[in-house]
Formats: structure tokens, sequence, C-alpha cells
């Protein structure tokens, strides 16, 4: 071999050894710029729901799912598993203790975690403090209240006069328990009979069949699902609660809103500490503990599932009206500035458990 053919062949070895140690070096360095799997990809996502399968509650969190699949990197199937019980609660306390952090199971559970956690509810084993929260696609959620046409109570005035008015609500602790109580109570109405003996579909039938007097239901259901009550008169309507204050719905905005029957100011601010809680929507969170970049992608993929136009499109073909998505910063922030004062705390407490009425 000659001199010029030797330098050459060297001169290739020592730059195939260079490149071999900028190799060893970048991956011994930067081991994930080399992984091309996404953690999620291949795997299942386990959303627990805090209420039973086929009511409007399920609807609105499975209409997230097609989005969630699409912007988690790896594409990870999305599947539902319920577990009422509490009003939310028993769904809540299974994420909070005993869900592996691992972000492989979203808790879903019912709106009313968040308030049955600031009383001090009975069973509640979770800080709503602590939860990682993914965001909800629900925080304008009003609620009508209204007779069935025929007990013949199309006024306020025959609606006060009447005596034990039977209300139907979902289980004890329930949104739907807290809010047939919150109006019965400010409507000033007389010794009003809760009938906590349905699930999410079998309060219509019931009310239908003179099972029950009265219910209360958001305007979006109304629309939709329970559009034949309005268009045929089968119901009379008599107040609204606003969630948020001042946010007026387009079809039942005339009604008087819950507020302008208040005496007080503390009940005021126990309907301003309700109104909070309400604002929570149906919120997905995890476990705390969840690795940051799990979590950050999460959070990530449901910030573009809330802005999703075609998100928005299926949220209306389903419910009738428009989602109101609230970011997971946003809820962070109202979890910060929620109304926490010993007083009302009390005094909420018993719209919300098995209590009488508190007088006026």
């Amino acid at each position: 071999m000659c001199q010029r053919e030797a330098k050459t062949t060297d001169h290739i070895g020592i730059r195939a050894a260079q490149a071999l140690v900028v190799i060893t070096l970048s991956v011994s360095i930067f081991p994930h710029a080399f992984s091309q799997t996404p953690f999620y990809q291949g795997k299942n996502i386990t959303v627990l729901q805090g209420r039973g399968p086929g009511g409007v509650g399920d609807m609105r969190i499975r209409v997230l799912f097609p989005f969630m699949q699409k912007y988690i990197p790896g594409n990870p199937a999305i599947v539902s598993e319920y577990m009422p019980g509490g009003g939310g609660r028993k769904a809540a306390n299974y994420v909070y203790n005993t869900a592996r952090p691992d972000g492989l199971t979203v808790g879903s559970p019912a709106p009313g975690v968040i308030f049955s956690a600031v009383v001090g509810e009975t069973g509640v084993l979770y800080d709503i403090d602590k939860f990682i929260y993914l965001g909800t696609p629900l925080s304008v959620m009003h609620n009508v209240f209204f007779t069935r046409k025929e007990v013949g109570l199309n006024t306020l005035e025959k609606l006060r006069a009447a005596t034990g008015v039977r209300i139907g609500v979902q289980q004890v602790g329930h949104p739907d328990w807290v809010i047939g109580r919150l109006f019965a109570w400010l409507l000033g109405l007389r010794e009003p009979k809760f009938v906590a003996a349905y699930s999410a579909t079998e309060r219509d039938p019931a009310l239908m069949r003179g099972e029950t007097d009265a219910m209360t239901r958001g305007p979006d259901i109304l629309r939709t699902r329970n559009r034949e009550w309005v268009t045929k008169g089968l119901i009379d309507m008599h107040a609204i609660l606003e969630t948020p204050k001042g946010k007026k719905d387009p079809d039942f905005g005339y009604l008087p809103e819950l507020e302008s029957f208040t005496k007080s100011e503390r009940e005021r601010k126990v309907l301003a500490l309700f109104r909070t809680t309400r604002l929570f929507g149906q919120p997905l969170v995890i476990r705390s503990g969840t690795p940051r970049e799990r979590v950050e992608i999460l959070q990530e993929a449901m910030r573009k599932t809330y802005r999703d136009p075609e998100f928005h499109e299926a949220w209306k073909k389903l419910t009738g009206g428009d989602p109101t998505p609230l970011m997971p910063e946003d809820l962070e922030k109202a979890l910060r500035e929620l109304p926490r004062d010993p007083q009302v705390v009390e005094l909420f407490k018993k719209m919300v458990g098995l209590e009488p009425l508190p007088p006026r």
C-alpha cells in the first residue's frame, strides 16, 4: 500500500471513530431524543365516571373521547367505567386513593364532589386542592325549576301556597338534590317533599306518571330530550338558577333568577358558594403524583380538544347548546378563589344533607 492510500484509510478510520463517539454520547445524554414510541401508544385510558351509564352526564363525557384520542400522542384507546355513589364521592375517593398515578386513569366524578368537599360531607376521602385538573367541557350550568302541568301550579303564588310539593331528585348529596332544596328554600315552598329515588334517566317518566310534582333541569336538556314538555305545554316553569350569574339563556332567560328571591346577605352568599362550585361543571381529574410529562400531555390534549371546532359541533349536536369549557389553569384559579367562609359553609351544609331546610 502506498503512503497516500495509508493516510486516506487512516483519515476515514478516524472520522468513523469520531462519529461513533458522537452517537454514543448523544444516546447517553439525550436518550429521549431517540425514543420513537409515545408512552400512550398501545395503551388504554380508563375514564372513571361517578355516575351510571346512559344519562346526560355520561354522554357529555363520552363525546370527548374521539378528540382526546386524537390529541394524545400514541392515540390510546379510551373507555368508560362507572362507579356511581355518594354524589360522585365514591369515584373521587377511588381516583384519589386507589388509582395508580400513571396517567392511565382519568376521573370524571359528578359535579357535587367540589361542594361535598367544601362542606366536609361524610365520605369525602379526597382533597380537592391536591387533584390534578384537566379542565371541564361545561361551566355554564343553568337550572330551571318547573312543575307538571296537571298539578295546576301555574303561578308562583299557587306554587308557594301549595303544601307538600314532591320534588324528584337524585340521591342525597347529588347536585340535583342540592339544587332542588335551594329552589324550595328560596322560593318559600311549604313543607316540600324530596323524592330521592331516581337515577338521571328515571326522573323523567316518574314526573310524567305523577310520582313527583316538580323537578329541575338544565336548559340544554329541555331543548333536546325534553323538548316536547316545552312545546306541548306539559310543564309550568317558575324560576332559573344561572351559573354563572348574569349569563342569560336564550330560551329561558326571561324566568326570574333565583337570587331575586333571597332575603338576606347570608342567603346570597350561600347561593354564591354554590354557583362557584358549579363552575367546575363536569371536571376531569387525575391523581396527584402522576409524572409531570404525562400530566402535560393530558392537559395539552384537553386544551386542544376544548378548542377544536369539530368538538363544538359534536357537542351541539348532542346537547342542543354550545360547550362552555374551562382550561386546566382556569379550574385551578377557580379553586383558589372558592368561598370558604365558615359561617356560610355551615349554612350550606343544611342544603347538602338531610337536615330540615333552615328557617329564613
